[in-house]
């Protein structure tokens, strides 16, 4: 009982350095144009985040539940904390170097995977509800896609209704309209991505024996995952906003407010519906559809090349290098 105590604290420890790490990781697509467009000056946006973040991830828990239990069951796992383990140190092996690199890759995608390829090697396919993961997997393709088309036409009827304003007189509103948005990012980025980690540590919980099913995330578990995703956005990834903001095309504050209010109206649904997605997917493809609109030649095509591979591979990866660290630790 001891040891199965200690293996569980590793575990909830794993857990929320991974919410931090998609705080910052992940933060820095929430408030990437307002900080490129100087709407919000970035410690300003990063302590507004870090805010938003909290209270969004406080909200919600019906994607913790869906992450948790869709992919396998918990309670017919017997090594099921040594599974967790291996998932959360790929997951947060492949969050920062695609962090480090300046990539915006996906936490989400990195989970899932690794939680997939953890238990395919831990406990057999037969244990893998290929049903559940095929549908989270959708979730996560479609998202982009949507995002993108939304972006496209926002950005569009925001052209066809200020074509004969000033640019000048436009940008200078939106860019007051960007700071609504951006928190709107940031606590739509809390509701569905704070939940995943609350979704594993309750999936810990059952595992363990602690807790009888995954219907009831814990207080504490909330609490604990809010404040590691705030605290990890309130560091902020630079290397990804310059990405975001300046690498994709030139983003100007009307560009800013349509990627921005795309983004936030698909993360939100989704969190209504339950649905993990990829907050990342959903800005950057809000970005390109937004980019796309303004001036299909804008947009640098090749680094959003690099950020599509970069998506597709994540999942592959992580679950090979789940399997990997699972066999070598345990």
């Amino acid at each position: 009982m001891e040891t199965s105590i200690w293996i569980l604290g590793i575990v909830i420890f794993l857990a929320l350095a991974f919410d931090f790490i998609n705080g910052f990781h992940d933060t820095a697509n929430a408030i990437a144009t307002s900080v490129s467009t100087r709407a919000l000056k970035p410690r300003t946006a990063i302590i507004m985040a870090a805010l938003m973040n909290f209270v969004g991830a406080l909200m919600f828990t019906g994607v913790a539940k869906k992450i948790g239990g869709s992919i396998t069951d918990p309670t017919l796992l017997e090594n099921g904390l040594d599974i967790i383990i291996a998932t959360l140190i790929a997951s947060i092996i492949w969050n920062l170097i695609t962090w480090w690199l300046g990539i915006p890759s996906s936490s989400s995608h990195a989970l899932i995977g690794a939680l997939a390829g953890a238990v395919y090697v831990g406990a057999g396919s037969s244990h893998i509800n290929w049903g559940g993961f095929v549908e989270i997997v959708e979730g996560l393709i479609f998202s982009p896609i949507i995002a993108f088309v939304i972006g496209y036409i926002i950005m569009t009827v925001l052209k066809w209704i200020f074509a004969k304003r000033s640019p000048h007189t436009v940008n200078k509103g939106f860019r007051s309209m960007q700071v609504v948005t951006a928190a709107l990012q940031s606590f739509t980025h809390g509701t569905n991505d704070a939940q995943k980690a609350m979704g594993i540590i309750t999936f810990a919980l059952v595992t363990s024996g602690r807790q009888e099913t995954m219907d009831v995330i814990p207080l504490w578990v909330k609490i604990a995952a809010a404040t590691a995703m705030a605290l990890g956005t309130s560091i902020g990834g630079w290397k990804i906003i310059k990405t975001m903001g300046t690498k994709i095309f030139k983003i100007e504050p009307i560009n800013g407010f349509a990627a921005d209010i795309s983004a936030a109206s698909v993360i939100f649904s989704a969190t209504l519906l339950h649905l993990p997605v990829s907050s990342t997917h959903a800005i950057t493809s809000a970005i390109l559809g937004v980019g796309s609109a303004k001036r299909f030649s804008a947009v640098k095509w090749g680094v959003a090349g690099r950020i599509v591979v970069t998506w597709f591979i994540t999942i592959p990866i992580s679950a090979v290098l789940a399997g990997l660290i699972f066999k070598i630790i345990f």
